[in-house]
């Protein structure tokens, strides 16, 4: 193959949409409230409209490597990916109607403060430093994973892209605030959805979509009804319309990012609609995304780019795709490539604004007291700092290599589960207390760490690929490496492994399932220690109205000032009973 370039033009229009949201950023920085309080820096003052926050959750949700994830998943393993889309239609009304009340009645920048409220101080900082950890190592992999891919296909520089993203995106995000933040992510979704439907309608002009269709179904890969009870399976309905429901609550119900993002609107109805017009977004991209993958594979039917050693692994196939079919209509692979990186972009500023957030409201102003004409400078300090070490990280991961990139994206699997759990804990049980929950949520911590990190792992095997229609005399033939883009999907050989059971069988339920079973963990032994406790100290528990889901709040005629007087009194040695809050 050919070595393939950008053309001047592909650069012009991929310079193009870093600039158009640097001036984002520089707009709202000199608008408006001009960013000088922190409620506007990290809430937009709570004046933004329903669809901009829809495109957020949405550009948030779809990184770029779930876009380079979700095209390899549905080129090399099928369709069955494809029914998670309903578990997003499922778990909207969770999210909306049980959670984000109790959220948006609080009011506060970090969702931990919720747990400070309902537990303690120590449940709330250890599920900050659990999400802290988490963003602090994604959001340089979601940098430097399409960057690697992009710059090894398209000729791009692999230093440049990363920094080129990297400080626009800071730049953006500290100047601009959320604002800046919601109005970019607009911009870029409407950018990564115009690079998969590219990607569709270029092939669509060679092939109808029924032959695409026909020749994914010949090959194997069109299949939705899998309805093994078998938990190793990776793929299942169950794994997907189940299991996808806790990993979509755990992501739009509790997630500091996008619940953030909801409290930027003005009004409680105004956030749950836009959770609600944010479905069809996603889930339109979502399978855009996975019918852009049955056109690669098409394309590439009888002549798999990785088996025939043009490129090293799966998640270059959409990279190169748009290299080797794009690049004839000038600027059209720059457009496609620019929509890639916007997924980078609106999931690394969606990190840094959330990470600023929690930092100042969760660690330092509990330890020291700054004024409010004070926070919106520390807030931007504290974005770049974070823009800076993105980038950092992005540059250590290469050096580090594949090994650092699959730990990360493993810890980011793992954190989701448990802090649900524990977010269930508060708002959905009344007697639950600090002890119970804590020890709940590190156990579940501990278990997915130990499934996510524990090895060997048998490699899930890939469906038939063919090389039959490729040059004979191609000189770059060499082995497939392994992908660590998408959690769970390395890639293995074309046959099925020798014997599953030879591995333990912990290391082989399917990924799908770590964030039922982390919050399934949490719950339980959450509910038992906190039961045990209650009968060892014979203390009581007794919850604030406010901070539970509304189907749980009292009807006993006492209003909410009074019980919180009541509890007060509790709290201060009136009553022989212990309170927990």
């Amino acid at each position: 193959m050919d070595e393939a370039k950008f053309g001047v033009l592909d650069y012009i229009v991929l310079a193009a949409v870093m600039v158009i949201s640097s001036f984002i950023g520089l707009y709202y920085r000199f608008t408006g409230g001009k960013q000088k309080t922190s409620r506007e820096y990290l809430l937009a003052d709570g004046s933004m409209s329903i669809l901009p926050v829809a495109f957020s959750l949405m550009a948030s949700f779809m990184s770029a490597i779930t876009l380079l994830g979700v095209t390899q998943e549905n080129y090399r393993y099928g369709t069955q990916f494809v029914i998670i889309n309903l578990a997003y239609v499922i778990s909207t009304p969770v999210a909306a109607n049980i959670f984000l009340p109790v959220f948006y009645k609080l009011k506060s920048p970090s969702v931990y403060k919720y747990l400070e409220s309902r537990f303690g101080v120590v449940a709330k900082l250890a599920a900050s430093l659990a999400f802290s950890l988490q963003m602090f190592l994604y959001m340089g992999i979601v940098l430097y994973a399409p960057s690697l891919a992009l710059s090894a296909v398209t000729g791009l520089s692999f230093p440049g892209a990363v920094l080129g993203v990297g400080i626009v995106c800071t730049f953006y995000s500290t100047l601009g605030g959320m604002k800046a933040v919601l109005m970019t992510d607009v911009f870029q979704s409407l950018l990564m959805i115009a690079a998969v439907v590219t990607v569709v309608v270029n092939t669509c002009t060679q092939a109808s979509l029924s032959q695409v269709w026909e020749v994914a179904s010949e090959r194997g890969r069109i299949g939705f009804l899998e309805v093994s009870p078998d938990p190793t399976v990776r793929h299942t309905i169950w794994t997907q319309a189940v299991g996808g429901c806790f990993v979509y609550c755990s992501l739009y119900a509790v997630n500091q990012a996008q619940v953030q993002r909801l409290l930027t609107l003005p009004t409680l109805k105004k956030a749950q609609a836009a959770l609600w017009v944010q479905v069809p977004i996603l889930g339109f991209l979502s399978l855009t995304t996975s019918l852009a993958g049955l056109c690669i594979f098409y394309t590439y039917r009888d002549c798999d780019p990785a088996a025939q050693g043009r490129i090293r692994n799966s998640d270059q196939l959409l990279p190169l795709y748009i290299v080797e079919h794009l690049t004839q209509i000038p600027g059209l692979a720059g457009l496609a490539v620019a929509g890639i990186f916007s997924g980078s972009l609106s999931t690394v500023s969606s990190a840094i604004n959330s990470l600023a957030a929690v930092t100042l409201e969760d660690y330092i102003k509990p330890c020291v007291s700054i004024s409010e004409t004070r926070s919106p400078m520390l807030l931007k300090f504290l974005a770049l700092f974070y823009g800076v070490t993105c980038i950092g990280m992005a540059f250590l991961a290469d050096l580090l290599g594949t090994g650092v990139l699959q730990a990360s994206l493993t810890i980011f699997g793992v954190v989701g589960g448990p802090l649900f759990g524990l977010f269930a804990l508060g708002m959905l049980t009344r007697r639950t207390e600090q002890v119970g929950a804590v020890t709940g949520f590190i156990c579940g911590l501990v278990i997915l760490c130990w499934i996510g990190f524990g090895g060997p792992k048998p490699p899930p095997p890939v469906l038939p690929v063919s090389t039959l229609g490729c040059n004979q005399n191609s000189s770059n033939f060499t082995p497939q490496q392994t992908s660590p883009l998408l959690q769970g999907t390395t890639e293995a050989s074309t046959t099925e492994s020798p014997v599953t059971a030879e591995y333990f069988y912990l290391y082989r339920i399917s990924y799908a399932w770590y964030s039922f079973i982390g919050f399934m963990i949490t719950l339980v032994v959450g509910l038992l220690t906190s039961a045990l406790y209650r009968l060892a100290s014979k203390t009581t528990v007794l919850t604030e109205d406010r901070l539970l889901a509304s189907f749980l709040k009292r009807n006993d005629g006492i209003s909410n000032p009074d019980r919180s007087q009541h509890i007060d009194e509790m709290k201060n040695g009136r009553d022989e009973k212990e309170c927990r809050v």
